[in-house]
């Protein structure tokens, strides 16, 4: 449907696109502490202290238990996240359609992290994860929408390059204050709170966008609202595989490092020292994402393609899936972590810059990327869920590994039918 009549940057002709290079400088630097910011609580959270919080409730029943409170946390980010980009797309505001969603869910966000810390039992603990995930969903829709709405088609390449290392960077973050607040986890949930919450609202103070008081908005239709959900695969072919791509290569890739403490304490042999180690891996995957990333983001602008590095990417994380089921080690685990660093790393640089050239419509960019982000967010909260179901009913962490192998070779396969993009 359409929400507004602001013209698109992704419609217009490259030649009579406005050069803004100082806006479109600030935004490339400031969005990597923005998505850090948000991601790293991602990191922290579902790596170590959500893990860590329920051990503590029910150590016996903590895979099955972990599982349920991801699960609904997941089914909750699907719905809230197309939400609030449909809502950040029709909202009017001399602060601009996305401001004051960014900041707004990062406040409501941090206070129901404050809230998590206090809980203490499993149903507290779930109802806390899910005012978590609502408010943070409301961040990242309008956060993700910059990229189409101020960012010229020439450069996304790049500015995907930098969200992506965003991400990277808030995720290892994570794992280090997930760590060192192991022992403290309400201390953690409020450093994590106070962070977004001010360097997302410094993102928007030193990146301003236009009021869009005077935009035309198109008057509401409940049935129109709840189409959104939907995208006809039929009509936006392309869309509809770029979707199904990045679901399938991150739930295979979260499958395995969402459940990273308990494999790490179980299945490789670490027990209480886990925790502690996590950043260690955190710190080598770090170098493989920042050469991934760095370099193929740029580099898809340079050549004018995306797909050659989706296939690549994926090959990589499939391959890392295979390392850990012959080397059951420390050593295996190093070796996991690199490889599928850099697989990652890779495809993160890229997708995002992809998806922005099939979105379905141009004037409801917030909400198309709020349904595509679904395959993004779902995954990560959802992967550990799905996983604890596995390890469950196969009885054992081994059975991971070829089940995420499948899936990155899903991601790829999903890539080669869209036509828009090379």
């Amino acid at each position: 449907m359409s929400t507004t009549t602001e013209p698109s940057i992704q419609d217009e002709p490259v030649a009579a696109r406005p050069k803004m290079p100082r806006e479109v400088k600030r935004l490339v630097a400031g969005i990597v502490p923005a998505n850090a910011s948000a991601f790293m609580i991602i990191g922290a959270v579902t790596g170590i202290l959500l893990p860590l919080q329920v051990q503590g409730i029910d150590a016996d029943n903590k895979v099955a238990n972990l599982a349920v409170v991801t699960t609904i946390g997941a089914l909750v980010a699907m719905i809230a996240q197309p939400i609030a980009g449909t809502l950040s797309d029709r909202a009017r505001s001399r602060y601009g359609r996305r401001a004051p969603f960014i900041v707004g869910g990062a406040l409501v966000g941090g206070l129901a992290l404050v809230g998590m810390g206090a809980a203490n039992s499993l149903v507290h603990v779930t109802i806390a994860w899910v005012s978590v995930q609502i408010a943070y969903n409301f961040v990242l829709a309008p956060l993700s929408a910059i990229l189409p709405d101020r960012i010229p088609r020439s450069l996304r390449g790049t500015f995907s390059a930098m969200a992506g290392l965003g991400v990277m960077v808030g995720a290892f973050a994570g794992q280090v204050l997930g760590a060192t607040f192991a022992g403290a986890i309400g201390t953690g949930y409020m450093i994590l709170a106070g962070t977004a919450l001010v360097t997302l609202t410094l993102f928007v103070v030193m990146n301003p966008d236009a009021s869009s008081k005077d935009l035309e908005r198109a008057p509401f239709s409940a049935v129109d609202f709840f189409r959104m959900f939907w995208v006809n695969p039929k009509q936006h072919p392309d869309f509809a595989w770029a979707f199904a791509s990045r679901l399938l290569l991150y739930t295979g890739y979260f499958m395995a490092t969402g459940y990273q403490l308990y494999i790490l304490q179980d299945y490789i042999g670490l027990g209480d020292n886990a925790a502690a180690m996590i950043p260690v891996f955190g710190a080598i995957s770090i170098v493989g994402l920042l050469i991934s990333t760095v370099v193929s983001g740029p580099m898809s602008d340079r050549i004018g393609r995306r797909k050659i590095f989706v296939f690549a990417s994926s090959a990589l994380v499939g391959l890392a899936m295979l390392v850990p089921l012959f080397m059951p080690n420390v050593t295996g685990w190093v070796l996991f972590s690199v490889l599928s660093a850099l697989g990652f790393g890779m495809f993160q640089a890229v997708d995002t810059a992809l998806i922005s050239e099939v979105l379905p419509s141009g004037a409801s960019y917030a909400k198309d990327l709020g349904v595509v982000n679904i395959a993004a967010t779902l995954p990560q909260t959802l992967a550990p869920g799905v996983a604890g179901f596995i390890i469950v009913i196969f009885g054992g962490y081994a059975a991971l590994f070829p089940v995420a192998l499948v899936l990155s070779v899903l991601g790829a396969v999903t890539v080669w039918p869209i036509k828009a993009v090379r």
